[in-house]
């Protein structure tokens, strides 16, 4: 308590009061008055006899003749001085005044002679002390206390150095220190970035903690990066056969250096006109234009063109007229390109857990939202087909290019998540390379509004909303709108020799629409295009109903192609083929097809197999759709009884069907088994080069190799050659009996 009294009986708030005259100087107070040198005087003999009075009153051994000398100085002492009025008394001093003084803060104030006559008889009796203490000790208690002034010796020494030490790592810091003011220097800390920090003090040390952190991240990573691998090529089909999607750096952008961005009107600018908002640019006019051709856009397009390129010796340049029917054509989809399609580009999907629910370009974009949808969808388009791929396609020997696109390529509808019209200025372009490298172009439209089948390389997995439903006929005039638009476009002189072929709907499932309400569509749409002026031959799909169906449809329409896809894998009866029959029914089944559906008087006319592949399996990551399995392990089960498949589909005595090896990396095929799958695909070619000829369905995958021909010519399972092949069907068909029907 403040008013409780202390020992000396003065209460605490006066001892409160009085500050310490060593604290006083430490901080650097001044005294306010100055005492007459009399007082002076008297206050220094007083501390003087303080001194005296604290080294006689040590407990140290005193020897008789110290006790003598003692004696002898104090009869010599001056009488005791009373103390003034408003002076403290030596007693009082002592309590509550240091005992020592500092005599550089009065080196001006004259001792009185008896005070120097006290402080030399201290002086000399103080450096007498160690010697008389040792001379009373005995040999033993001497080498001891030898010994412990060594021992303080050394210890004070190390303090030294380490203030020493202490002092000059500080003062370096201050040197290296940015000086600060304001309110950050008052709180002693730095504004650095990630936030503010306290002042540095010297060298941070990569201790022994960092070092094991640092150990236990490379432990994670070789553990972590092979089993990636490995789950990778597990689920994707093996090395080789990855999309160009994450290939290279981003573009140049280059000829965008010469235009002004103030040239783009503000209503134009930060829209997919705008090529400042372009992520690749490379190969288009970037001079703005407004101008459109049936409502689309020309920007991007060059003035000029060229159409005298040869794709290959054994075909005609575009400039020169094809003789279709006797000209087999030998073309390559790029499929997933323009058109998302799961199991050709996996990585959009797999990141999704399967109760999101992300299972098509439609589900994907919603989730997306515009922006981000837009930013990572372009970058797609820009990367995973490039010129190059063009220019490889014409050196492995193909002369035709099927594009599959989607509506909102043209436009979207409300409700639609779609990224609209940027992957229009990247099927221009591709149409542009085609022309360059002599390549003619099947424009396929793949998916049309409200969905033609449902499956999810239409946009959007789930019901047919054309054609069917609440909104079937405003979907199937939309359509017709987006061709009237289309054919008006593509009627333009400069697409005269390089759009050969035009499609009016990809696979139209007309196993479940009425088959009158699809054709009386297809009717509209070929005059909308002839009244647009487009002449290239068109195409219809035969809807999954045979070609055998098709005999006297469209006989209205002139130049219409039939186009069929023949797969074995997605039909239950011709999955488990032994590896001789699946080769004996393309050589035999489909070259029956073919020429049946050529010859009028027995089937439609012009038809040519618009998609084939040389898979064995439906192994592939997302083949069946995204987060099913497969018809060849029997992990397929659907609500329809007709398509479900709960038990393994492999060839009959096989033994347990796996999909490991079917989806290995192809260097580790058996020779024996990349001889049949060359086989197998030879026999296609040859079957359906009895029609009008083929496509191959695709170009390049991100990981499935059995369904892309770029990894597929690498890996030495595909001709090098379209027209180069050991086999035609007319030898005989070994029996691969060497070969495990289950790999």
């Amino acid at each position: 308590m403040a008013g409780t009294p202390n020992r000396d009986g003065r209460p605490n708030h006066e001892r409160a009061g009085r500050s310490n005259p060593r604290r006083r100087r430490e901080h650097g107070e001044r005294r306010t008055t100055r005492d007459n040198p009399e007082q002076q005087a008297s206050r220094y003999d007083e501390e003087v006899a303080v001194v005296v009075e604290k080294e006689e009153q040590s407990p140290t051994r005193r020897s008789p003749e110290r006790q003598e000398r003692r004696e002898k100085r104090a009869s010599r002492n001056t009488p005791d001085r009373s103390p003034k009025h408003g002076q403290r008394s030596p007693e009082r001093r002592r309590r509550y005044e240091p005992a020592s003084f500092a005599p550089s803060d009065r080196s001006s104030n004259p001792l009185s002679f008896d005070s120097l006559a006290k402080l030399d008889a201290h002086n000399e009796k103080v450096s007498r002390k160690p010697q008389e203490k040792e001379r009373l000790l005995t040999p033993k208690e001497r080498d001891r206390d030898h010994d412990r002034r060594r021992k303080e010796k050394v210890a004070s020494g190390r303090v030294l150095k380490d203030k020493a030490k202490h002092r000059r790592k500080s003062e370096y810091s201050k040197e290296k220190r940015r000086v600060i003011s304001g309110p950050l220097a008052e709180e002693g800390r730095v504004r650095k970035r990630g936030g503010y920090i306290a002042e540095e003090s010297g060298k941070k040390r990569f201790g022994r903690k960092c070092w094991i952190a640092v150990l236990i991240v490379v432990l994670l990573l070789v553990i972590i990066i092979p089993v990636a691998i490995y789950a990778s090529k597990k689920h994707g089909g093996g090395a080789g056969s990855g999309g160009s999607s994450d290939n290279g750096s981003d573009p140049s952008n280059d000829n965008l250096k010469g235009v002004n961005q103030d040239d783009i009107p503000a209503a134009a600018k930060n829209t997919y006109l705008d090529p400042f908002t372009w992520y690749d640019t490379a190969d288009f006019n970037v001079t703005y234009t407004n101008d459109t051709v049936g409502g689309l856009s020309v920007m991007g397009l060059n003035t000029a063109w060229d159409d005298g390129a040869q794709a290959n010796e054994n075909v005609p340049a575009l400039d020169k007229k094809w003789i279709y029917g006797t000209m087999p054509i030998r073309g390559i989809n790029l499929g997933g390109w323009l058109s998302i399609e799961p199991f050709i580009t996996p990585s959009f999907f797999q990141s999704y857990k399967a109760n999101q629910g992300i299972i098509d370009e439609y589900t994907l974009t919603k989730d997306l939202g515009p922006q981000k949808a837009a930013k990572m969808l372009e970058k797609h388009y820009a990367q995973f087909i490039k010129e190059d791929d063009f220019q490889q396609i014409q050196a492995a020997g193909f002369d035709h290019v099927r594009i599959p696109y989607s509506y909102w390529a043209v436009t979207t509808y409300p409700g639609d998540p779609y990224v609209a019209k940027i992957s229009w200025r990247y099927l221009l372009r591709a149409i542009e390379y085609c022309r360059k490298y002599g390549l003619r172009v099947n424009l396929d439209l793949h998916a049309l509004p409200g969905s033609q089948n449902g499956w999810n390389h239409s946009g959007r997995q789930g019901a047919i909303g054309w054609l069917n439903g609440t909104d079937g006929a405003l979907n199937a005039q939309r359509s017709l709108d987006i061709h009237t638009q289309l054919a008006t476009f593509f009627a333009q002189p400069r697409y005269k020799n390089v759009i050969a072929i035009y499609g009016l709907a990809n696979e139209p499932k007309m196993i479940a629409l009425p088959t009158a309400s699809v054709i009386d569509w297809e009717t509209k749409a070929a005059a909308i295009v002839r009244k647009a002026g487009l002449q290239a031959y068109l195409v219809v799909g035969d809807g999954f109903l045979g070609l055998s169906k098709w005999q006297g449809q469209l006989t209205g329409v002139d130049n219409v192609i039939l186009d069929v896809h023949q797969y074995t894998i997605f039909n239950k009866n011709q999955i488990n083929y032994p590896h001789q029959k699946k080769i004996q029914y393309a050589c035999q089944g489909w070259t029956e097809q073919m020429e049946s559906s050529i010859d009028t008087t027995t089937g439609f006319g012009p038809t040519i197999c618009g998609e084939w592949s040389q898979a064995d399996t439906d192994c592939a990551l997302y083949l069946n759709n995204v987060n099913t399995g497969s018809r060849w392990e029997g992990t397929l089960p659907t609500t329809d009884p007709t398509t479900s498949v709960t038990t393994p589909d492999c060839p009959p005595g096989g033994g347990q069907c796996s999909c490991d090896k079917a989806n290995a990396d192809p260097g580790s095929y058996s020779d024996e088994y990349k001889r049949w799958l060359m086989m197998y695909a030879e026999a296609q070619m040859a079957s359906f080069e009895q029609g009008w000829g083929w496509f191959y369905w695709t170009w390049v995958t991100e990981g499935a190799t059995q369904w892309s021909w770029k990894a597929g010519m690498a890996a030495g399972i595909l001709p090098k050659k379209t027209w180069q092949r050991d086999f035609n069907c007319t030898t005989d068909i070994p029996d691969f009996k060497d070969l495990p029907e289950n790999y």
